[in-house]
């Protein structure tokens, strides 16, 4: 290969983006607008990490005083994309708490796994759903300026679900 092309591939932007996740019957709605670095990793493969804002997590602990109080501790979590026009992984992990990982595919069931982190790995909790990707769509050239990605999550025969993940990166 080229060593320009190879250096053009291993190439990484700074954009600002916005990453929403949409349930069309339930009213879940969360949005993300942060900065991160888009990685071009081969011909119409990317990966998009960012730092997923600190985000709050509360843990009630008693105080010196007879008050019971709670404190918010703050946990750095990050999030990774692997984007391509026919299939996208999204793993989020943090310092504790839940992460998770998708694999979208159209037309394909794919894997959502969520599983608690500990520091003892023998008792961590892992469950394991599955999901249909009804829709997938990036679009832009040379870089990609969004991916949507509709789907379905079922545990076994149990639909729990539409939903909508959208990513706008902003050039």
């Amino acid at each position: 290969m080229n060593p320009l092309i190879k250096l053009i591939m291993l190439a990484h932007y700074h954009r600002p983006i916005c990453l929403s996740f949409i349930s069309t019957d339930l009213p879940i709605l969360s949005t993300i607008e942060a900065g991160a670095t888009l990685y071009e990793r081969d011909l119409e493969k990317f990966h998009v990490l960012l730092n997923q804002p600190e985000f709050p997590q509360s843990v009630a602990e008693m105080e010196t005083t007879d008050e019971e109080t709670q404190r918010v501790i703050l946990t750095k979590r990050l999030l990774w994309l692997e984007i391509s026009p026919y299939r996208a992984i999204m793993t989020m992990q943090g310092n504790g708490g839940l992460s998770y990982r998708h694999f979208w595919e159209q037309g394909i069931y794919g894997v959502s796994r969520y599983w608690l982190n500990n520091y003892n790995t023998q008792n961590s909790s892992s469950l394991r759903l599955r999901n249909f990707t009804r829709s997938l769509q990036l679009k832009g050239r040379p870089l990609p300026e969004s991916l949507r990605v509709e789907y379905e999550l079922w545990s076994d025969k149990v639909h729990l679900g539409h939903y909508i993940l959208h990513l706008e990166i902003h050039h």
